[in-house]
């Protein structure tokens, strides 16, 4: 099917599956296993933690499909649960020390593939892209935040 035929959602899908594969892969060699569901909302979680209803929410899942892999990823050593210093009734997830290790060697691979996709594109062509795909997530990303310029 030649590239005119397809939407930009799916242009956008393709090489982002591509990137998410290698990465998952790169984990497992290293004897990470998390799943692309787990990592949906393991991404999701700050730097000081967050609540349930938020990375449910985030992530575009149930809070009960949240809590599921929450609890998949605390049983395997990534995430662990505290209580919310504002709020004693609520709990916050964080990640803890497995998870973190995680986290440069996934990024790590992310710079190889987006270095490779720059060498094919070319430096011009790779930051135009990222300045549209950058101009696009302020009206697809409700998270994105303020617009930066």
């Amino acid at each position: 099917m030649p590239d005119d035929d397809l939407n930009l959602g799916l242009l956008l899908l393709i090489p982002y599956r591509s990137m998410e594969n290698r990465v998952f892969e790169r984990l497992a060699e290293a004897g990470y296993d998390i799943t692309p569901a787990q990592a949906r909302v393991f991404q999701r979680i700050s730097a000081t933690g967050s609540r349930l209803t938020e990375l449910a929410e985030q992530a575009q899942v149930t809070k009960q499909t949240a809590g599921f892999l929450v609890d998949q990823l605390e049983k395997a050593g990534y995430v662990r649960r505290v209580p919310d210093p504002t709020d004693a009734r609520a709990r916050l997830v964080q990640i803890a020390d497995r998870g973190a290790e995680t986290i440069p060697l996934a990024a790590a691979v992310v710079a190889e593939i987006e270095a490779e996709w720059t060498a094919h594109l070319g430096a011009t062509q790779a930051a135009q892209l990222r300045r549209a795909l950058s101009k696009l997530r302020e009206i697809t990303d409700p998270y994105a935040g303020p617009a930066s310029t």
